[in-house]
């Protein structure tokens, strides 16, 4: 029995349609990125517009290691408030801005710094390994970060001898154990964005581009991950798309990574994996909540005037405690130099 409705309609980018030039403001926003010094780096879930004018367009790996090598004097990150701090973190002699402080995250949120900590006097034995999904202060409480990247090469360095906790991303922990065979304690956080694809959702889609594969973050389910033809970072759909011979393919993750897709592989098609059995809404309308469309109310809240002014002004800048900074930056240099 297949599961589509009259009604749904999917979030397609077509091949070859990246926008040409750029508006007044994007022009406004490179005048004053080089007039300020400043390098412009973006995570792929940002909207097109953002991504249009980065210097560096990435997912958090790859952020991290731009955020540590830059010269520039200012670091403007359009991610989430975690990603700034890292680039801080990193760089702590560059000063870091982000467009809106409050752009936050629901999976850095479900891990306290105050609850890591009483864990961890609890089992003063567990070797901590954290998805770089969490704040400083989690940072600071870790043996060594990871991303969905490199998880699975990160964890299978950790001595074998050792009681695993990864936080805060069960759905990661759960698919790295499976890939590595690992046993891992898993800190019960996840992603509110990726938890919502389903079996079912990923089926209506299918129903309507059915030689279409589907590649899925590891951030979804394990139901959603069995259904998934890969399932990798935001960097792997890339490599994934590039080298896969359909011309059309199925992504479940933040529904801004088309955007990424289509201008590194502008050839193919892309369908937004549908969260909701609605049509899909609109970031811009406020309607992408109620859609089938999986925006990240907390990557929205950087917009493209938020980039000009923080640019113009300098400000909002991410500041923080140097005793957390220098103990954050021992499991961040030990992920950077495993992943070499």
């Amino acid at each position: 029995m297949t599961t589509t409705q009259t009604d749904f309609v999917p979030y397609v980018i077509e091949p070859n349609t990246r926008s040409k030039g750029l508006s007044d403001i994007q022009q406004e926003i490179l005048e004053l990125k080089k007039e300020k010094n400043a390098v412009i780096l973006a995570h792929n879930y940002q909207i097109d517009e953002i991504q249009e004018i980065s210097d560096y367009l990435g997912d958090s790996l790859g952020l991290a290691f731009k955020a540590a090598e830059t010269q520039a004097e200012q670091i403007l990150f359009c991610g989430v408030h975690f990603m700034a701090e890292t680039a801080k973190i990193v760089n702590p002699t560059r000063k870091v801005i982000l467009p809106d402080l409050g752009a936050g995250c629901s999976l850095s949120d479900s891990c306290p710094p105050e609850k890591l900590a009483a864990y961890k006097e609890e089992h003063p034995d567990v070797y901590v390994v954290a998805y770089i999904n969490c704040s400083a202060g989690v940072k600071a409480l870790c043996d060594v970060i990871c991303t969905s990247g490199n998880a699975a090469k990160i964890v299978t360095q950790v001595p074998e001898d050792k009681e695993i906790l990864f936080v805060p991303d069960q759905n990661l922990g759960q698919w790295v154990t499976q890939k590595t065979g690992r046993e891992m304690r898993l800190w019960p956080g996840s992603c509110y964005v990726h938890v919502l694809f389903t079996e079912q959702s990923i089926q209506r889609v299918k129903d309507l581009f059915p030689a279409a594969p589907v590649v899925a973050h590891p951030e979804c389910t394990n139901a959603v991950r069995s259904v998934a033809d890969e399932v990798c970072s935001t960097e792997g759909m890339i490599h994934f798309s590039r080298n896969h011979t359909s011309k059309e393919i199925i992504v479940a993750t933040e529904t801004s990574m088309l955007h990424r897709l289509q201008r590194d592989v502008p050839e193919k098609r892309f369908i937004a994996a549908p969260a909701q059995q609605v049509a899909c809404g609109d970031y811009r309308t406020g309607t992408a909540d109620r859609g089938a469309c999986n925006y990240c109310r907390y990557m929205k809240m950087n917009t493209i005037e938020g980039v000009r002014d923080a640019l113009k002004y300098g400000k909002p800048e991410v500041v923080m405690d140097e005793e957390i900074r220098k103990k954050a930056y021992i499991p961040l240099k030990r992920m950077l130099d495993w992943s070499r």
